[in-house]
């Protein structure tokens, strides 16, 4: 068995969308490396420092990422492995960069109740005084709305008549 703690810095970017560890970032390492019969046991614990934008807001924000990892790496032999021993080397990039990836957040957000961006504005709600929303009708309503306000105003006395017609039945 061997451990090794590695500072690794990216030479590429990890990660699409809003959110990736970037190029020049630095990972730590903490690896394992056990000798089984199959092949070399890998158990690794990375963490790192993605950067991007809110998914609600559109702020830039840095999240944490930090990731256990766990794969046999097979020795060449008749059966198909996805990760293979060569030359009594691992490469463990691909574990490891695949492992960051996907643990990186689809919508990522400042902070879990992030209110967003108002819709008429472009202005972050967080920034912004609590303020009323104000209707907006669709002008293709508009005929529509008027005839609900008409009925609103006049006078509708269909519950009246069935609390009439109620109380002459007892």
């Amino acid at each position: 068995m061997r451990e090794h703690d590695l500072e690794v810095v990216l030479s590429e970017h990890w990660g699409e969308g809003l959110v990736a560890v970037q190029e020049g970032a630095t990972l730590s390492e903490h690896i394992r490396l056990e000798s089984v019969h199959e092949g070399i046991l890998v158990t690794a614990e990375v963490d790192g420092v993605a950067t991007g934008e809110c998914g609600r807001c559109l702020r830039d924000i840095e999240l944490p990422v930090e990731v256990e990892i766990q794969e046999l790496f097979a020795y060449p032999g008749s059966e198909a492995s996805d990760f293979e021993v060569h030359d009594d080397h691992v490469d463990l990039e691909p574990l490891v960069r695949d492992a960051v990836v996907l643990a990186l957040p689809f919508q990522p957000v400042c902070q879990p109740d992030c209110p967003g961006l108002d819709p008429e504005t472009g202005e972050r709600l967080a920034t912004i005084p609590a303020r009323h929303p104000h209707e907006t009708t669709d002008p293709r309503w508009s005929a529509l709305a008027s005839l609900s306000s008409d009925s609103e105003l006049g006078t509708d006395t269909s519950s009246d008549h069935v609390a009439a017609a109620d109380t002459e039945e007892r």
